[in-house]
């Protein structure tokens, strides 16, 4: 507020000579009716707030444009080292160059494993490789089960076909039983009628006629027994078939139980990927044991090229710890500089700006409202003075 401080003390100085009799009120050339209190308290309060305004933001420039003049000077006092004494520096900001290159390498590379398996497989590090053997186990004895099923399978189907047939050939031997009663039937009253009838000599024709029943009548009643013998044997073979597969199932099932739950343990859909997650951790733990010694050097660097930094009465070594490339390449240095020199001029330019336009411009317009109107002087320093409290209250 170094502007409303001094435009009060030029009040208190100057009040005096204001005469308010004396003074005639002068057409202002501004659409603000002066003589309005309320309008002309507002045009003051206005003119020091944006005074006040530009006395913060002149404070924020002042503060960048020293801290810019600070890191010029510190390129200067670099550049201005002995030859032995820049190459110790340049020395050591290759180093941490060169570690913040690895670092920078390591954060961007492309993970093997996300780092929640990373932690899971961390927390059961000691059980990995034994439920590696679990699960390995457990899928070939799954592998076997299915085979013993899809044989089994194979099995009672081939026994199911069997009785089909046998059913088809017991069903066979009832109709050539019903065929061969009728065809008996048939040929005993045709001999009837040929010796009742005829009065033809038949008793060939009953022999020959009920050995080849009795004969048929055997063949067939022995092929029906054979197949219900059959039938029977193969209905006993799938009932073994199922009880069989009834046992494996109940092992399929616990086994599949005994795999998901090892699965859901060790967060994979396999062994396979287990064993590639597994394989990945491994990788990645070495990979951050080199990371983890890696910043511990890059620490050890850092603090020793502050420590070099800080001999040579720079005022802001840690910056340096970020532009090491400025250190090792005059280029670079160059760049840097230019870069540094332009943000100067900026920050002049704003500073210029808000001392001279903003700041400025208001203070001279209260002094000439002051002038223009000294009946009111009295009034407006108290608004200023007011302003100044609550300014600097906050």
């Amino acid at each position: 507020m170094g502007f409303i401080k001094k435009l009060l003390d030029r009040f208190r100085r100057n009040y005096d000579e204001y005469d308010d009799e004396e003074w005639d009120e002068e057409e202002s050339s501004r659409e603000i009716d002066f003589d309005n209190k309320e309008q002309r308290n507002d045009y003051v309060r206005n003119c020091l707030e944006k005074m006040a305004d530009a006395t913060k933001e002149l404070e924020n420039l002042n503060f960048e444009y020293n801290m810019v003049t600070s890191y010029l000077k510190d390129m200067e006092e670099i550049e201005a080292l002995p030859q032995e004494e820049s190459e110790q520096l340049k020395e050591c900001a290759k180093r941490v160059s060169l570690l913040q290159d690895r670092k920078t390498d390591f954060m961007g590379r492309a993970r093997r494993i996300t780092d929640e398996k990373y932690r899971m497989v961390e927390r059961m590090e000691e059980e990995v490789e034994e439920g590696l053997e679990k699960i390995a186990e457990a899928e070939e004895y799954q592998e076997l089960i299915r085979k013993d099923l899809s044989r089994l399978d194979g099995e009672k189907h081939a026994y199911l076909y069997r009785k089909s047939e046998v059913m088809r050939l017991i069903s066979d031997t009832k109709g050539m039983a019903v065929i061969c009663v009728t065809a008996l039937g048939l040929c005993v009253l045709l001999l009837l009628f040929l010796q009742f009838f005829l009065e033809m000599d038949t008793k060939l024709g009953y022999l020959l006629t009920a050995g080849a029943a009795a004969v048929v009548i055997t063949m067939i009643y022995v092929k029906h027994m054979d197949a219900r013998r059959e039938l029977k044997r193969v209905e006993t073979g799938i009932n073994k078939i199922i009880l069989l597969q009834n046992k494996v199932k109940i092992r399929y099932v616990n086994n599949t139980n005994l795999l998901e739950y090892l699965y859901m343990k060790y967060g994979a859909s396999s062994g396979q990927e287990l064993a590639a997650m597994w394989e990945n951790y491994q990788i990645e733990k070495e990979e951050r044991e080199k990371f983890r010694r890696a910043e511990l050097d890059l620490d050890y660097s850092e603090q020793e090229l502050l420590q070099i930094l800080k001999c040579y009465q720079i005022q802001d070594p840690a910056i340096w710890l970020h532009q090491t490339e400025a250190i090792l390449d005059p280029k670079e240095m160059v760049e840097i500089r230019h870069n540094l020199i332009i943000r100067r001029q900026s920050l002049r330019r704003r500073m210029d700006y808000n001392r001279e336009v903003v700041a400025g411009t208001s203070q001279r317009d209260i002094k000439a409202l002051v002038e223009r109107y000294p009946k009111y002087a009295k009034e407006i320093m108290q608004t200023v003075e007011e302003y100044e409290k609550k300014f600097n209250a906050n």
